[in-house]
């Protein structure tokens, strides 16, 4: 979704056909000052989206921003300061705050997730395990807080999951199927197949016709089985109930990618606060 449109349509879900409490009791001529409150320590992310939702209610306010996505903060500190017509910091208020502590706990998260894995060849994934229409802000998030991002949907990869091999009748036939709809339809993306075993990774080896293999719900030894039979001809990607104390341990196995969907549904929204400077 375009950014316009999605703060067109937040808006209009918490204003609707008034801010009341605003209306009430807010001149329409006066201006006033806030600053951005960083109340626990992490990484602050969703400070351009702020901007550009400021900018859409009112495109002469005045920002001054004393940190920048990715930012490491602690409590205490300050992220932007800006002056606005009071109405405009008032309506915008909950939007900003939402979107900034949803991504800065992600991207805080992230982080931690990525520290584990510094010393090793790895890359960190995300997966689509996001909130609907919000997918944008928490992929973006986890690139601010150092990981990387999967595919963003169901149109930018073929993945081959355990269901789409069970209903296609075996991983073979849904790996010719997939490079048959490719050539077919002239596109150029990469296929992934999701492999639960040892004798699935020996059937991909055997059958080819993918790009990477998902190794998934396999222990750190199981990995390095399959990483000797995958022996460097594909991508290779560890997935499944990895958790911050287990990712060392994949990692360590030298498989390329690990997915970890807890980055962005079991992340912690951080505290902020928008207020008046008086």
């Amino acid at each position: 979704m375009d950014l316009n449109e999605f703060i067109k349509l937040s808006l209009e879900e918490d204003i609707k056909d008034g801010d009341h409490s605003t209306l009430c009791c807010i001149p329409a001529e006066n201006e006033d000052e806030a600053v951005l409150k960083i109340k626990e320590d992490g990484i602050i992310a969703g400070l351009e989206i702020a901007e550009k939702i400021f900018k859409y209610v009112q495109t002469d306010c005045e920002i001054t921003f004393t940190k920048k996505d990715g930012d490491q903060v602690k409590k205490g500190e300050e992220a932007f300061r800006i002056k606005a017509k009071t109405r405009t910091l008032l309506s915008t208020e909950r939007l900003v705050l939402n979107i900034m502590q949803r991504m800065s706990g992600i991207a805080s998260l992230t982080n931690t997730y990525v520290k584990k894995v510094s010393d090793y060849s790895t890359k960190l994934l995300d997966t689509r395990k996001t909130t609907p229409l919000f997918r944008s802000f928490q992929k973006e998030a986890v690139r601010i807080g150092g990981g990387h991002n999967h595919r963003m949907g169901l149109y930018d990869m073929i993945m081959l999951k355990d269901n789409h091999t069970d209903f296609c009748g075996g991983i073979e036939k849904a790996i010719d199927a997939a490079n048959s709809y490719l050539t077919e339809k002239s596109i150029d993306i990469k296929i992934e197949v999701e492999t639960g075993s040892l004798e699935d990774v020996k059937k991909v080896m055997a059958h080819g016709g993918v790009h990477r293999i998902m190794l998934d719900n396999f222990s750190p030894d199981e990995i390095r089985e399959a990483l000797t039979l995958i022996d460097g001809k594909y991508e290779t990607e560890a997935s499944g109930g990895i958790e911050l104390d287990t990712i060392e341990a994949y990692a360590a196995t030298g498989v390329d990618y690990i997915s970890v969907g807890a980055l962005i549904h079991h992340a912690t929204s951080m505290d902020l606060s928008l207020k008046a400077v008086k």
